[in-house]
């Protein structure tokens, strides 16, 4: 029987490292839908096995683009991604799923073109534009409000009969034309074009100086209004109105009545989509009911009322030159092809991932063979096949190393799962970097100043070993590195004291324990108080947490049973991190909710919907995403989903208001 926490880890970790690529590194190594087919694989096991649930999920998360140039604000209303489909099977999927949720009621299905941009959230009051935040990480985004006043297409002042309040969000874009341009001036001033129109338009919009964003020529569709008082229930009423308001609004919009004139819009628009002025890159799906939308609600990624279509990609042909070989944090060893560059959707390919031995292997490469390299997506490639019709007879056959190319150390490969791993844990760099890059992180120790390369500086120069030694820096160790000044090593020691006050839990999550995501964490912090009684708790006593099962308690019990990692606690210890729940944490929990289930429903006079889930958890209550026999209350709010009610009431599960819901925690 194959190991379903081992699978559902690798692939978190899978996930983790394409993340870190195309987001923080820009150097993505797969497909779109590759990438999308391994979320979707994890996302289908965390739905069998919600025992290993972790809020540090890919799943769970979105990608980033936040700036710390930039005040970061939070979205009112999270600004999540959409699932991705790529045939027509799977919109077809998605037809049906929204109809059984809706229980067989009629439904409207609004199809837009999907603007290959840069998203952006537009705040409006009494008509006047406030705000622009960027997407961010989907729960906070970059403040760009005065970069966004800049573009022209941008009202700042409505007109007509608009709400008093209310967000509409967007793209914003370089059209073909204004794209080209910009790109001669760069080049006639001896700058390096854009590799394409999305990217020149991210960038644009993270400039400092307004002036220079003023004169790139951005524009901006808006396709999505939130707010308490909109003026129809209907999205497509919504969008004509504002409209009227002053709004750029698409007009290549059509409202679908059945699956076949949605399959029909897809298929004209795979065709037509050439000849637009601007890119994109497939079709986007909702409903068009703002009340059916309420009722089927969200995934912790995206909506269930929404999908994207993405177009099949671009092919080209190249030669492979060599194959190199990447480890990852947890010792993966990822094969990367190297490539003769060919331009490819808009940008100039040179690297595609090879992903694992079997990938190679099911390819037959060999040395110098001619190949056809794909975008997933329009974005990351990856090679879907090789000519060995022109293959020279003496090539060899790319074979997968034996040997980690870090520390040479023979590579293991373990029963039933793709990857290659280097065991050498505690000695091969990528690795120890890779988990002191984890400890920084800004979900975990978030320490300022400090990123991905210094520490690669400090590493290579001794100064650092593991996560203990950064608080043990002496500052000639830090102006010592290259281009490190004596304010910015000031701010990097700053930023250790002040992450000596990150509470536990935090702190726990950052040692990078295996399978000890963010809930995991809280969950343990909570129940155990301190290290000392985490780390002498029995296998029982692990399990007896509520959602710890077997095998995130095992991995728990190997790492404090490691003697490296005993001493590295006891260092950390020693320099002052918190290992403890503080007073006040300890004050706020209780087990007045424990063994019991809530799902939260519907908007609230005195708390927000996650304000409510955390009082839950706080006093050992568990919040469940849907309604089920495992249900024991449904707290209701105003514009509750009908269908949560009408599951409610089918199954028997008692239906709570807030206030029933103040009085079971006051008492």
């Amino acid at each position: 029987m194959p190991n379903i926490g081992k699978e559902i880890e690798q692939l978190r970790e899978q996930l983790h490292h394409h993340n870190h690529q195309y987001y923080v590194l820009n150097e993505p190594l797969i497909s779109d839908f590759d990438f999308d087919q391994l979320m979707h694989q994890l996302t289908e096991l965390e739905k069998q096995y919600p025992e290993f649930n972790d809020s540090n999920s890919p799943t769970q998360r979105v990608g980033s683009d936040l700036n710390k140039d930039f005040e970061q604000v939070k979205h009112v209303n999270p600004m999540l991604s959409l699932g991705n489909t790529y045939n027509e099977e799977e919109i077809s999927d998605f037809y049906a799923r929204v109809s059984k949720q809706l229980m067989e009621a009629p439904f409207e299905i609004v199809c837009e073109l999907k603007y290959d941009g840069t998203a952006i959230g537009l705040t409006y009051e009494n008509g006047k534009l406030v705000r622009g935040v960027t997407r961010g990480d989907g729960v906070q985004g970059d403040d760009v409000t005065a970069n966004v006043k800049t573009i022209k297409s941008i009202p700042l002042q409505l007109k007509g009969d608009y709400p008093e309040k209310f967000e509409i969000r967007g793209e914003i874009f370089l059209p073909h034309k204004g794209f080209n341009r910009l790109n001669e001036t760069r080049v006639e001033s001896g700058e390096a074009p854009f590799a394409n129109p999305r990217n020149a338009a991210s960038g644009s919009l993270k400039m400092q100086n307004s002036a220079q964003v003023a004169k790139r020529p951005l524009d901006c569709f808006l396709y999505y209004m939130l707010g308490e008082n909109l003026p129809s229930n209907l999205h497509s009423e919504n969008l004509e109105l504002a409209r009227q308001w002053g709004f750029k609004i698409p007009s290549h919009i059509k409202d679908c009545k059945s699956i076949a004139e949605v399959i029909e819009f897809i298929q004209y628009w795979d065709e037509e989509r050439h000849n637009l002025p601007y890119d994109i890159d497939g079709i986007v799906l909702k409903v068009n009911s703002l009340d059916q939308q309420r009722s089927l609600g969200f995934t912790a990624k995206s909506p269930r009322w929404a999908i994207s279509y993405k177009f099949k990609a671009e092919q080209g042909y190249t030669k492979l030159k060599s194959v190199t070989f990447q480890v990852g944090r947890t010792g993966a060893v990822t094969p990367v092809a190297n490539l003769e560059p060919v331009f490819l959707a808009g940008t100039t390919v040179q690297r595609a991932s090879l992903h694992n031995a079997d990938i190679i292997g099911s390819l037959d490469l060999h040395e110098n063979d001619m190949v056809y390299v794909e975008k997933g997506g329009e974005i990351i490639p990856k090679i879907v096949g090789v000519d060995d019709s022109v293959r020279d007879s003496s090539a060899a056959k790319i074979e997968f190393i034996e040997s980690c190319p870090e520390c040479d150390t023979a590579l293991i490969r373990i029963e039933g799962e793709a990857a290659h791993y280097c065991p050498n844990t505690d000695a091969c760099p990528p690795q120890v970097k890779g988990r002191i890059e984890h400890f920084i992180a800004r979900k975990a120790m978030n320490i300022d100043g400090l990123g991905i390369e210094t520490i690669d500086l400090l590493y290579k120069s001794g100064f650092v070993k593991n996560v203990a030694d950064l608080y043990e820096l002496h500052p000639m160790q830090l102006t010592s590195l290259e281009r490190m000044g004596e304010k910015s090593a000031n701010n990097i020691l700053s930023g250790l004291e002040e992450s000596k006050q990150v509470v536990f839990a935090r702190v726990l999550f950052a040692l990078g324990i295996r399978y000890v995501g963010e809930t995991v964490a809280k969950k343990l912090c909570s129940a155990f108080k301190n290290i000392d009684a985490l780390m002498g708790a029995s296998l029982e006593q692990l399990i007896d947490v509520d959602e710890i099962g077997p095998q995130i308690a095992q991995s728990v019990l190997e790492y404090f049973s490691n003697d490296q990692n005993r001493l590295l606690l006891n260092r950390l210890k020693d320099l002052g991190l918190q290992f403890e729940l503080s007073e006040e944490e300890q004050s706020q929990h209780s087990n007045k909710l424990e063994g019991l289930s809530f799902v939260v429903s519907g908007s609230f006079a005195s708390f927000s919907r996650d304000e409510l889930k955390g009082l839950i958890e706080k006093n050992g209550g568990k919040n469940l995403s849907g309604v089920s026999s495992k249900t024991n209350y449904l707290v209701a709010g105003d514009k509750i989903g009908p269908s949560k009610l009408a599951k409610a009431e089918k199954l028997k599960v008692a239906i709570i208001s807030e206030d029933d819901f103040k009085q079971m925690i006051d008492n």
